[in-house]
């Protein structure tokens, strides 16, 4: 008789899971950070139109308090959360896809080519995630306006609706270009460096594949994504609040907005917010990765009946 060798089939989580596990671990991360969120978009619009100019986070956070109230610094939460369930759903989801597609065995892939995957994953949930992206930045930025200039949305839906009827549907994608131009950089900047500062904190031997390594990973991972970033998010963000003046728009796309930022404010100015807008990143990123891989090792071990050594990211 001849021997029949069996291969055992090594067991991994659905796709489907995978991406509902990934805009899981946005949507709790946003339930912490959305107040950031909010004063990184003010002090990004800030001095832009003729507006109020903030000096600090600090001033701008007491300016929102003082005259808004505490619970204005959730403004447009149901857009954040929104925007989690349908672009960080998508490029997470994508990302661990493809991450484990072109791992072999416990090796992950290089650098470039997580990269790669992260631009891949970023472009597509970028497409997806612009309509409730440009509710969110209408939202948190609607009280710096005078009360008669105020769109006074309800909430994303109602935004959605609104901006479908007054200004088209194709206003719901105002500033894809360059929200899928900061979806590309951030994610080749976080997915990338995390995965890699993960893969190099482990081979030091001072850290094991746990919460303390995916924390400092993050971090990391954080910091980077944020210098990276926030030129193309800048442009992204005053794009997608612009009004039309004497018919004709503010901006005429992301190089007119950096252009005239750099004219008119600085050069550093592109890295107005950046307090802020890291004091959300990082947190946001160590929440979400956090979450992401303790929901992934769970599945794994309770669903799947695997005791992994080593994470999915």
């Amino acid at each position: 008789m001849m021997a029949q060798v069996q291969v055992k089939e090594e067991k991994t989580i659905p796709n489907a899971v995978k991406f509902v596990m990934g805009g899981s671990a946005g949507m709790a991360a946003t339930l912490v950070v959305q107040p950031l969120d909010l004063v990184k978009n003010r002090m990004q619009l800030s001095g832009s139109g003729g507006s109020k100019a903030y000096k600090t986070s600090f001033h701008c956070i007491q300016d929102i308090i003082g005259k808004e109230g505490v619970f204005a610094l959730y403004n447009g939460i149901s857009a954040g959360l929104l925007r989690q369930a349908t672009y960080t759903t998508t490029r997470l989801g994508i990302y661990t896809w493809l991450f484990e597609m072109c791992s072999t065995g416990d090796k992950p892939p290089g650098f470039f080519t997580k990269a790669g995957l992260g631009m891949a994953a970023g472009i597509a949930g970028a497409f997806v995630g612009t309509p409730a992206e440009v509710a969110l930045i209408r939202m948190t930025s609607d009280g710096r306006l005078p009360l008669a200039e105020r769109r006074n949305y309800k909430n994303v839906f109602d935004a959605l609706m609104r901006i479908t009827r007054e200004e088209g549907i194709l206003t719901l994608w105002r500033g894809a270009i360059p929200t899928m131009g900061r979806a590309m950089v951030v994610n080749a900047a976080q997915l990338a460096s995390y995965s890699q500062a993960k893969q190099l904190l482990l081979g030091t031997g001072f850290f094991s594949d746990n919460v303390g390594c995916h924390f400092a990973a993050s971090m990391i991972s954080g910091l980077v994504t944020t210098a990276a970033s926030m030129p193309v998010d800048i442009a992204k963000t005053r794009i997608q609040n612009m009004k039309m003046i004497d018919g004709k728009p503010e901006y005429t796309g992301a190089l007119n907005v950096l252009s005239r930022v750099i004219q008119q404010e600085g050069f550093f100015a592109l890295w107005k917010g950046f307090t802020p807008y890291f004091l959300r990143l990082g947190p946001h990123t160590v929440l979400t990765f956090i979450v992401l891989e303790q929901m992934n090792a769970a599945y794994y071990e309770h669903v799947l009946g695997v005791k992994k050594s080593k994470g999915s990211l």
